[in-house]
């Protein structure tokens, strides 16, 4: 049955089938319409080619494993990915962030979470028009408006999702986007990890300090690609981070 043009679609790659069905049910249950894949490598030709508004993933799988699929995914695709994981390593944690996931939630889990998740990531990764306000500049509310961001050499473009530095482009997740948007707001001003887990997270999820750095340290590398000298991104020692745009 073809599936609604308005139905978000949540792609479900895992090779423990009772994890694909009872996810699959309690997301169409929440109106999602859902893919199922017990493997990477079948997965990863049909999220190229179809790919859904979001993906949700083990890490230990059969073919080609977690790690791997992100890795090759991210070489065409920026959709939103979620790891789904019995790995409960902060070092597995930080590889995939690194990667290109948008985050990471461990076995045993919480259906309820999972969807909330899922709920949160879409809201970030879908533009918001002008007129559902938003005129506290520090209330963080990424994406509230179209108009593109210049501080210095970085552009960013909330509307389109686009990012440049010195006019190269840099590939960034939403969450990226949203911690990088959160700091060249106010350029020079400290942001604590819990502003900046505010900014990317708005949902009362819980986020661990290490995952906020693990998404500064991908930022960071992802500007060095493009400019190996990059220091915008400032770390201040049991304060925070900011950005500088001199």
């Amino acid at each position: 049955m073809p599936i609604p043009a308005d139905q978000r679609v949540i792609a479900l790659v895992d090779d423990d089938r009772n994890i694909l069905t009872t996810l699959s049910i309690a997301l169409r249950a929440e109106g999602f319409a859902t893919r199922v894949y017990s493997d990477g490598e079948t997965a990863l030709k049909a999220l190229r080619d179809n790919p859904p508004d979001l993906a949700v993933f083990d890490i230990k799988m059969p073919r080609m494993d977690g790690m791997e699929l992100l890795r090759r995914l991210r070489e065409t695709h920026m959709l939103p990915v979620i790891f789904l994981t019995s790995k409960d390593d902060e070092q597995d944690e930080e590889a995939g962030l690194m990667m290109g996931a948008d985050d990471y939630i461990a076995k045993p889990f919480s259906q309820r979470l999972v969807i909330a998740r899922i709920h949160a990531i879409l809201r970030r990764a879908s533009p918001v028009s002008d007129a559902d306000g938003g005129e506290n500049a520090d209330t963080v509310q990424p994406a509230t408006t179209s108009r593109i961001l210049v501080r210095g050499r970085l552009q960013m473009d909330p509307a389109r999702h686009m990012v440049t530095w010195d006019g190269d482009p840099v590939g960034l997740t939403v969450t990226e986007f949203l911690i990088l948007e959160a700091l060249a707001l106010h350029p020079g001003v400290i942001k604590s990890r819990n502003q900046l887990m505010d900014a990317a997270y708005p949902d009362d999820i819980f986020v661990d300090d290490r995952t906020v750095d693990s998404h500064i340290k991908r930022l960071r590398r992802k500007f060095r690609e493009v400019d190996g000298q990059f220091g915008a991104i400032e770390t201040l020692y049991g304060a925070g981070y900011s950005f500088t745009d001199g």
